[in-house]
């Protein structure tokens, strides 16, 4: 069969896609709302959509759709330093759902924004706001939670800014649209193909 027949793979389930770009626009909601006392109600809601967002994935990781779980493809940091250096070098395995690079950049995304996020929850509530008000967390150090919190977030940005980095050099090296399959949830691959992806 020739080689150039393609056919369409079901990949990111609308749950995943929904869950990527809500991330996306309530992460960039509340960076650009931090620090302004006007925009405190916005910043703490977008944090607290954030966090949901973060545990839905953490529970659809488990149970979810077959690229949507870790067990799918999180694979040790080792691996994907060995796939980086393949794909700089041109001869990068194929994969269907995340790669091993992504795969460890989802891990370090989700870890560093959940601590953002429940930092940001821990400095809120030694104002007395929020659901942790009345937990031992309002009692924690104010200035310490508002270092942890703003490493944390600008730490996350510069992940977000590496990953979609990794997006456009995988998606010119593989010659695949990333961002679009993330809107779409399908990939084109090559019928001949179909046994040699993960």
């Amino acid at each position: 069969m020739s080689s150039n027949m393609q056919q369409t793979i079901n990949v990111w389930d609308p749950l995943i896609r929904i869950f990527h770009w809500s991330l996306v626009g309530f992460f960039t909601l509340a960076y650009l709302t931090e620090g302004e006392d006007k925009w405190m109600n916005i910043h703490s809601y977008a944090g607290y959509s954030i966090l949901t967002l973060l545990v839905f994935r953490l529970l659809w990781g488990v149970i979810g759709t077959h690229h949507a779980r870790f067990n799918h493809f999180i694979t040790r940091p080792s691996i994907a330093w060995t796939y980086l250096k393949q794909l700089f070098s041109g001869n990068a395995k194929d994969y269907i759902g995340h790669n091993p690079a992504g795969a460890l950049m989802i891990v370090a995304l989700i870890t560093s924004i959940a601590v953002a996020g429940f930092s940001g929850m821990a400095l809120y509530a030694t104002d007395g706001q929020g659901p942790l008000a009345t937990s031992f967390f309002a009692t924690w150090p104010e200035g310490a939670l508002k270092e942890v919190h703003e490493f944390f977030a600008n730490f996350s940005l510069f992940l977000i800014a590496t990953h979609i980095g990794g997006v456009i050099v995988s998606s010119l090296l593989h010659k695949e649209n990333l961002i679009r399959a993330m809107v779409t949830g399908k990939k084109q691959r090559p019928i001949i193909q179909q046994d040699e992806h993960q």
